[in-house]
């Protein structure tokens, strides 16, 4: 062939790019092509965030591939018409793109490939759903088999990583073909704290591996510490390898100076393979976007109380570290992982809430919204999914926030009502006495919120509620 269209869909990187590799081995010419799905950005859990984020990322892939002779080929519509055109109006022979197993990625591809010779190579994670399976050949839905047959397989190696094209020349006519500019607005935030690119999330990933992995394990789950590598929103798009990240975990394990430094490292590659593991299982179970995966939970009694939900939404529960944690993904479209299963939590126990009003907030919210893991996080916490937290697992709050931010700097940072509130009373500020209130300058039910709900009663009526569904299905 003499010309091939590279269709970048959420692997916005030129490293490690096993669609673009095959692509330009396969051709002389090779056409970067992006296309803008209304579908998609127009349904209703897509976050402007997120779609600045991917403008800005693909402004910085553009930069690149003029560097390389090469330029990005921007169109808006129908990805099975628009890559129509493009192959009437290059000659292209055919199309390469990385795989995606979201279930609405999955039935886009099946009709191109319907039409259009289209041929997926690699995918967004490390390995690829279908290949971690039981021995009896079903998939997986818990983590722990997963993980132990996920690392029985042959790790990804550093030399098997594939680099970026020195070059990547475009057909003579390339000139010629129409591409849209890359939409101005929405602009990213200034509250996000994630620049895009490539370049961007390389330099992410070895600050983390150079100051951050041996003390990954002590310090992930510190709500006031930046322990966590931060690398979500450039796997969620793909201006990070997920291959690459499992390499440099491997290499970590591997060089590791102590067996504490060691499992740390260990501790972060089993992030990596959640991720995984949460992506094969929306690929096996698809309904699980829709609907609780365990059966008996589909009749759960969900309560419809639009003030608490709003209240949570707003951060302003009265309880500190849940209101800390929805404040920061107000602002920031991000927030860490120990406060996304406390405020879950909240919700579906405290609040007796919907998962689904939940998840499809995150995906409004987050930079690094991906259905697959924000799926799974949230029917983890509901104790409605594959590998479930036990339904009479509810967090409290309040050792919750004492635990894992136990001098208040995160609640102070995110809720600066309570910036004067001693320590005793930072995560307990309805505790306070009077006088106390009057001295920290925060009065409750004033100032601050006092609690929406009461925890014991609430840990009660949920437990009731969850019972209630256990004994039906028995």
């Amino acid at each position: 062939m003499t010309t091939v269209l590279w269709w970048i869909r959420r692997d916005l990187r030129l490293e490690d790019n096993r669609a673009l590799a095959v692509a330009a081995r396969s051709a002389e010419h090779v056409v970067p092509v992006w296309i803008f799905d209304p579908r998609l950005l127009n349904a209703p859990t897509t976050g402007q965030r997120r779609v600045a984020f991917v403008q800005e990322g693909l402004r910085r892939l553009d930069a690149a591939l003029r560097q390389r002779g090469s330029r990005l080929v921007v169109r808006r519509g129908r990805p099975l018409a628009e890559l129509k055109k493009l192959m009437a109006e290059t000659g292209a022979g055919a199309i390469f793109a990385e795989g995606d197993h979201t279930p609405f990625a999955r039935r886009r591809d099946r009709d191109v490939e319907k039409a259009l010779p289209l041929r997926l190579l690699g995918g967004a994670t490390i390995h690829p759903p279908g290949s971690v399976r039981k021995a009896d050949g079903d998939p997986y839905v818990v983590y722990t088999p997963f993980r132990r047959s996920w690392e029985a397989l042959p790790p990804p190696a550093r030399d098997e990583l594939m680099p970026a094209p020195e070059t990547l020349p475009l057909p003579e006519l390339s000139e010629e073909l129409d591409s849209e500019p890359i939409p101005e607005e929405p602009a990213l935030p200034d509250g996000v704290p994630f620049e895009p690119g490539e370049a961007a999330a390389g330099q992410r990933l070895q600050t983390f591996l150079e100051n951050d992995i041996y003390n990954y394990a002590q310090r992930r789950d510190r709500l006031d510490l930046a322990g966590t590598s931060r690398l979500s929103p450039y796997l969620r798009f793909g201006m990070l390898s997920p291959r690459r990240a499992a390499v440099a975990a491997f290499e970590a394990i591997a060089d590791a100076p102590a067996e504490a430094s060691r499992d740390s490292a260990r501790a972060w590659l089993g992030e990596l393979i959640w991720r995984d593991f949460y992506a094969h299982v929306l690929y096996h179970f698809p309904h699980a976007s829709r609907r609780a995966f365990r059966e008996k939970y589909r009749a759960m009694a969900w309560n419809d109380d639009e003030a608490a939900y709003d209240a949570w939404r707003r951060g302003q529960t009265g309880y500190p570290v849940v209101d800390a944690a929805m404040r920061q993904l107000a602002e920031s479209g991000w927030m860490h992982n120990r406060g996304r299963m406390i405020v879950a939590s909240f919700l579906t126990k405290h609040l007796l809430l919907d998962w689904r009003k939940g998840e499809a907030w995150f995906m409004q919210q987050l930079v690094d919204g991906d259905p697959a893991a924000n799926n799974g996080g949230w029917q983890w916490a509901a104790g409605t999914g594959t590998d479930a937290a036990p339904y009479f697992r509810i967090f409290n709050p309040t050792s919750q926030g004492e635990k894992h931010d136990p001098d208040g700097a995160y609640v102070r940072h995110w809720v600066p009502e309570l910036a004067g509130v001693p320590d005793e009373y930072v995560h307990a500020p309805w505790e306070m006495p009077e006088t106390v209130q009057e001295e920290a300058g925060c009065i409750v039910g004033e100032d601050y919120p006092a609690p929406i709900v009461d925890h014991q009663a609430a840990r009660k009526r949920a437990l009731d509620a969850y019972k209630s569904v256990q004994e039906s299905d028995s």
